[in-house]
């Protein structure tokens, strides 16, 4: 978070001034013009599309969030920063592709690269501080320090600092400037280059979306289905977080979307305000790892891995819904328990009714599927995704107006009604997308010192050092690294510092397939959204649910437990997400569901009905046996988990009144 103290607490954010909203109308619109103009009509090379994408991002950067933070008024000298600030961002946009002749014929760096390249660099690292967060600019800055300190560096004293393996021979100004902003290994690498095309495309898709009422059709339709099953708003936020969370891209935000209607309805059911918050924080969570889109990872793991985008949304489907199903059951659980039944019929709406009102906005996400399915590249995708919930909307709305009698003054009324969410569309578009493109940018300071210092083959010595070659160990290793990175990192971010980092040594020294090592530690970075002691989305569901932020959190835990099963059943069970003979691939399909249902009974003490608690015991070393690569052994613990569970369901008839 940009600003870790109280003030939330004690004071509200000062209202933006008109002229500055209007700025950022403008601008946001202009982005979101400019990169659909790039996406579907003329795409640029990436030494245009980058820094002119950065320089939008940087202008709104530091108009939206003000020098002195949002309780505190700009005043003159916020005013001057902010002013020199923005310049600086109009600059750094154009530098690159204004003078690109020039600097890719020289051989060595001009003065005034190098300058500009250190301003650059300079800003990115303020917008971080304000978007993202102190913690991400103090690790970039970290890195860059790094990059100086040796023997033939600008800091070279700080090499007697340094362990024996991470000395290095230490970089010039002029060299890590070069790095960082004349080529494409620093800050306009891979991540601001995934950022700039796939990602900011389908944030917009998302945000037209979330301005047509998509939000609201995703909510009416899970209640529909789900709301008069016991427990009924609690599945229902699972239902409608799985819609909606890959379109929103944030696990906050998916919390504060679908929370809102969800905590409250779970509440006065009967879930304690903490579960109820807990149970919305890790059904959100999960939205980030749910196809088609998957926030932003499934871009960036495309590019990293070379794997088709396509490919690793349809591997993703299966674990996807184990992690749901595993919330869903356990969300079940807990009403079983209660003694909770659904909602009154009259409370919810029916199915037929919404899917009569809103299914036009499944067409966008059916488009989406099949031009992925055709081979159409991602970003070209997002173009006509975009176009084709437009177009939905549009027709709709054509619809409705011919049936209850077209006037021309209702016509100019529909025409500034669409021209207005239009524009509210592209604005909320271009706002979205400021976070998460500036965390890729300060991402790629990082990942071009790696690249310069080779600290990712130092950092695979350390991990396998540490571990001893055991790959569990190395595994908990990275989970704890997550933990840590997400206290200050985004998630985008912080997947991209730990696959950075460990990706190698888990691929190369402990032999875990490429995709499955990106899916694991893009799976771990979500952690922090629902591990405490910083566990974002359990805080935004504590702040709804009115419960206590720490309480919150442990629940959101406790519920979000498949997120560290899940990568671990890939990892021992690569056969889910490589595929393999078909009979093994269903093998490995049913064991999984096996070991989560008894997991959950497990947690839950709880299934058909009450577990004792030597049936607890003997179920945990059969969910093990089922994460172990031989297939005797799975096969020797699901017959316990089944054995196990038939009991407790015979107990269950036994206890049923006659």
């Amino acid at each position: 978070m940009a600003d870790s103290s109280d003030a939330p607490l004690t004071r509200p954010r000062l209202p933006t001034p008109l002229p500055v909203l209007r700025a950022i109308s403008v601008i946001g619109i202009a982005l979101s013009l400019f990169q659909l103009w790039a996406a579907g009509v003329q795409p640029l090379g990436l030494f245009y599309q980058r820094p002119i994408h950065l320089g939008f991002i940087l202008v709104l950067c530091f108009l939206i969030h003000p020098a002195f933070g949002p309780y505190r008024p700009r005043g003159a000298l916020g005013w001057a920063i902010d002013a020199v600030l923005i310049a600086a961002s109009v600059v750094a946009g154009l530098w690159l592709p204004v003078n690109i002749d020039t600097i890719s014929n020289q051989i060595f760096p001009r003065g005034i690269d190098v300058a500009v390249g250190v301003m650059i660099v300079l800003l990115v690292l303020e917008a971080a501080r304000r978007a993202v967060g102190l913690g991400m600019t103090v690790i970039a800055a970290a890195f860059l320090i790094y990059a100086f300190a040796g023997r033939r560096g600008e800091l070279p004293w700080l090499a007697d600092w340094l362990p024996g393996i991470l000395n290095h021979r230490g970089y010039s100004l002029d060299r890590l400037a070069s790095q960082m902003t004349l080529g494409a290994e620093g800050i306009y690498g891979l991540p601001l280059g995934v950022a700039a095309t796939f990602i900011f495309v389908f944030v917009l898709f998302g945000a037209v979306l979330e301005v047509t009422g998509a939000g609201k059709f995703f909510i009416d339709l899970a209640y529909a289905t789900t709301g008069r099953q016991r427990g009924g708003p609690a599945k229902a936020a699972v239902v409608a977080s799985a819609g909606m969370g890959s379109i929103s891209g944030s696990a906050i935000a998916n919390v504060v979307t679908t929370g809102a209607f969800t905590i409250p309805l779970m509440k006065r059911l009967g879930y304690r305000p903490a579960q109820a918050g807990g149970i919305e924080a890790a059904a959100s969570t999960g939205g980030q790892i749910m196809p088609p889109l998957m926030g932003a990872g499934a871009f960036l793991m495309s590019e990293f891995t070379q794997v088709p985008y396509i490919d690793i949304v349809l591997v993703s489907i299966f674990p996807a819904l184990l992690y749901f199903g595993a919330i869903y059951l356990m969300v079940h659980i807990a009403a079983v328990k209660l003694g909770m039944q659904g909602l009154p019929p009259e409370d919810l709406p029916r199915t037929r009714t919404v899917l009569a009102e809103g299914w036009h906005f499944l067409l966008p996400l059916i488009a989406l599927v099949a031009l992925l399915v055709a081979g159409y590249s991602p970003m070209r995708v997002g173009f006509y995704a975009t176009l084709s919930i437009a177009a939905a909307a549009i027709g709709r709305a054509l619809w409705v107006f011919a049936a209850s009698g077209p006037t021309w003054a209702g016509l100019g009324a529909l025409v500034r009604s669409g021209t207005m969410k239009t524009a509210e569309a592209l604005e909320l578009g271009a706002r979205n997308a400021v976070t998460v493109s500036v965390a890729c940018a300060v991402a790629g300071v990082i990942v071009g010192v790696v690249g310069l210092t080779g600290l990712g083959l130092k950092f695979s010595a350390m991990m396998l050092a540490l571990s001893h070659g055991n790959l569990l160990i190395a595994l908990i290793l990275v989970v704890l690294a997550s933990l840590v990175l997400g206290m200050g990192l985004p998630v985008t971010a912080s997947y991209i510092v730990l696959i950075i980092l460990v990706g190698p040594a888990l691929h190369s020294e402990f032999g875990v397939p490429l995709l499955i090592a990106h899916l694991v530690v893009f799976w771990y970075s979500q952690d922090s959204n629902v591990t405490p002691p910083v566990a974002l989305a359990g805080f935004a569901g504590a702040a709804i649910a009115g419960a206590s932020p720490m309480e919150t959190s442990v629940q959101a835990w406790k519920f979000a437990k498949g997120l560290y099963l899940i990568p671990l059943f890939m990892v021992y069970n690569p056969v889910i997400i490589e595929g393999g003979p078909i009979p093994l691939v269903i093998w490995n399909g049913l064991i999984a569901i096996a070991a989560l249902v008894a997991f959950a009974a497990v947690l839950e003490g709880f299934l058909f009905a009450p577990l004792a608690l030597w049936m607890r015991l003997a179920l945990v070393p059969g969910v093990v046996a089922v994460f172990w690569s031989s297939v005797p052994v799975e096969a020797a613990g699901t017959a316990l988990i089944v054995g196990l569970l038939a009991l407790n369901w015979r107990s269950s008839r036994g206890r049923q009144p006659r």
